[in-house]
């Protein structure tokens, strides 16, 4: 085989200036790619994303950016890309396929850490359970009941679920419904449950206390009450003012009527 210095110079050119593109490319690609990383930083900064969030976000950014690169900058040396990308989307689709729950999880992780429906501290009700936010991880949300039980939530259904924040707005109102005996006095009882409400400087003055005739049942007369208190003072008010008309009202002549039943023996 005949030796051709001048086909041997031909291929070092070429090959010098595939180099120095493939060089080029890397070294702007990995400029770009670190600015477009800190950019993102410093918008997740200003956003107050969560700092587990933050991190996890601007590594798994950083990689995707230098993996393009890289691919980027061996496409410009001549190295044929074709069955790697496709060989890499092939074993992307199936570890996603093997860890869609996963992903899943990750995803609603990553959308309750942006939107903050809710956040550690709060007292929401979800997936069927109750209690205070401990702690919200990348693909599960802590949580601990009010018997002190500790609940872990997948992300992804808790995303995607309803939820109740009890933790959002700084008053709730209280609820009651209590009732008296056929034949007492209607405007008597109005005046006990003001009273009790007025005793309880917990309960605020606005909005009002409602009190009215909320239904003629089949064995009471039942008064709705209907007060808003703080939040955190919610179940102290609560459970007071139960205890508070069970010895108030037949103290002021006021009867607890129990659901009772005549039975009527009939003797052949």
């Amino acid at each position: 085989m005949e030796f051709d210095p001048t086909t041997l110079t031909q291929f070092a050119v070429d090959y010098g200036l595939k180099s120095l593109a493939a060089l080029a490319t890397l070294i702007v690609g990995l400029y770009i790619a670190n600015f477009i990383r800190d950019l993102v930083i410093k918008m997740m900064d200003r956003s107050k994303v969560d700092p587990s969030l933050r991190s996890f976000l601007s590594s798994m950014v950083s990689l995707l950016l230098k993996l393009l690169v890289y691919i980027t900058a061996l496409g410009v040396l001549g190295v044929e890309m074709t069955s790697f990308v496709a060989l890499l989307g092939a074993a992307g689709l199936a570890v996603g396929l093997a860890l869609s729950g996963t992903l899943q999880n990750f995803a609603g992780g990553v959308m309750i850490l942006l939107f903050k429906p809710f956040k550690v501290g709060d007292f929401i009700e979800a997936q069927a359970y109750v209690g205070e936010v401990k702690e919200i991880q990348i693909f599960v949300t802590i949580l601990t009941t009010p018997d002190n039980k500790t609940v872990l939530i997948p992300n992804g259904p808790l995303a995607n679920g309803s939820l109740i924040n009890y933790s959002t707005q700084p008053t709730r109102r209280v609820d009651w419904t209590f009732g008296i005996g056929y034949g007492n006095d209607l405007d008597k009882a109005y005046a006990v449950l003001h009273q009790l409400i007025a005793a309880d400087d917990r309960i605020l003055k606005d909005p009002e206390p409602f009190v009215a005739l909320h239904a003629l049942a089949d064995s009471s007369v039942n008064i709705v009450v209907r007060v808003w208190v703080s939040a955190a003072d919610y179940w102290a008010v609560f459970f007071r003012m139960n205890e508070a008309v069970y010895k108030t009202f037949p103290q002021q002549g006021l009867s607890i009527p129990i659901p009772q039943m005549d039975v009527h023996v009939h003797k052949d």
